[in-house]
């Protein structure tokens, strides 16, 4: 009765975070749509934009609409005042000359609020270059540190979990050495006696517990899930409420002028560390590795695929840590777009940046990938995560799903599972 009832609080859990990350219904629905039907044109065209706006489903008229052009999150372009005919208005953006992209936002006030919506037109998405650059002894760093890591003995801690157990599933709080401190997660994996191909699930930013994905390993599949704070990830969420205003505030910059104490640092050798534990269990079935995630867990995907080629498939999120510096170079850079503000522009963060930025890792991808993300994302803007995309040298297809913002559809989920389920089971 305890597990129906954790399962039954769980989903609920994760249907209310699904609910907040997707936008909610307004009384008033401002919808901004590209002319072309994929939202995509080739550097040199021009975008047309159409305004509607809707209050019960029924056109507006006469309504003053603002609307603003921009690159995303960088200098506006151009904005002004136009006014809805049948609940409809268009305007069109001057050429996009090189390639990235160009959001219009418009905005409408009805009985004293304010509405508001906005669109991305990509041009020649698959033509953008990062503006980071590979430092000369990226590799080198990095293959020091995954020396270093092998130096330190794993000594595993495994403790059931009996009120999270199924009849096909046994659950575990996982406690294992990293480079410094320790690596926490939740293993799942199948009661039945067998050999099984595993999933890393990497996490998205923030501090919080976790669950596990307890149906993967009902489906036949070794399931470890991570935390990167080196903290258990059971206890009380009171504890991470705490951690999250208090020590660990601000944890994505923390020590960026030190390469080798930088935050991440620790962070990317657990993610090794997590395929060492895999590595480990007898139950693995020794060959099939893949790793996904979304936002910061999207980067850490791509990041221990680049760092360990014990990683078959990756399917990766909107990647945060992309393309870092897009802001120094007049475009935007990827979460946690550290170098927007030029508060931390200095030469030194500058500089350890490049040997955490994604679009490095992706140089050297080896593994299948799967990616999603949508043209509207202003967290992890698409001219960061197309500046890693077109850097890797893999076999690997793109899933766009041009409205999106920092959320997904249900349906990439599908495709997501559909693609590395398949690929792990071949």
């Amino acid at each position: 009765m305890k597990t129906k009832l954790f399962f039954s609080f769980l989903f609920t859990l994760i249907i209310s975070f699904q609910l907040l990350a997707q936008p909610k219904r307004e009384l008033v629905e401002v919808i901004v749509t590209p002319d072309k039907a994929d939202w995509t044109y080739e550097v040199g065209e021009r975008a047309e934009f159409t305004i509607t706006v809707y209050r019960n489903y029924v056109p507006l008229e006469g309504v003053k609409v603002r609307y603003k052009i921009q690159p995303e999150l960088v200098k506006i372009w151009d904005e002004g005042v136009l006014t809805l005919k049948d609940g409809v208005t268009k305007v069109k953006a001057k050429k996009f000359k090189e390639p990235g992209f160009l959001r219009c936002t418009a905005s409408v006030e009805v009985d004293g609020k304010t509405y508001s919506a906005y669109a991305t037109a990509g041009f020649s998405p698959g033509k953008i270059e990062p503006t980071t650059t590979l430092p000369a002894d990226f590799e080198e760093f990095w293959n020091k540190g995954k020396e270093d890591l092998a130096k330190v003995p794993m000594k595993p801690v495994m403790t059931l979990i009996p009120e999270r157990c199924t009849d096909k599933a046994d659950v575990y709080h996982v406690s294992i050495n990293n480079i410094k401190g320790k690596i926490y997660g939740i293993l799942c994996k199948p009661k039945k006696e067998g050999k099984y191909p595993a999933i890393l699930h990497v996490p998205g930013a923030g501090i919080r517990p976790y669950y596990g994905d307890v149906w993967e390993a009902e489906a036949g599949f070794v399931s470890f899930t991570i935390g990167i704070h080196g903290i258990p990830v059971n206890l009380d969420p009171g504890v991470y409420t705490d951690l999250r205003s208090g020590a660990l505030n601000g944890y994505q910059t923390a020590n960026l002028d030190d390469k080798d104490n930088y935050y991440y640092k620790r962070v990317y050798l657990g993610c090794v560390r997590a395929v060492d534990f895999i590595e480990s269990l007898d139950c693995f079935d020794g060959e099939n590795i893949g790793v996904t995630g979304g936002s910061q867990g999207g980067a850490l995907s791509i990041v221990t695929a680049g760092l360990d080629d014990r990683i078959d498939y990756l399917a990766a999120f909107y990647p945060a840590l992309c393309d870092l510096t897009g802001f120094l170079h007049g475009r935007a850079g990827g979460w946690p777009q550290i170098f927007r503000d030029n508060y931390t522009n200095k030469p030194q963060k500058i500089e350890t940046s490049k040997y955490y930025d994604v679009v490095n890792f992706a140089r050297f991808v080896k593994a299948q990938g799967w990616y999603t993300w949508g043209y509207n994302d202003n967290v992890c803007p698409p001219t960061s995560m197309y500046s890693a995309y077109n850097v890797i040298d893999a076999k690997k297809e793109l899933h766009v799903f041009q409205e999106t913002h920092h959320w997904a559809f249900p349906e990439q989920h599908e495709l997501k599972n559909d693609w590395l389920f398949k690929k792990l089971r071949k």
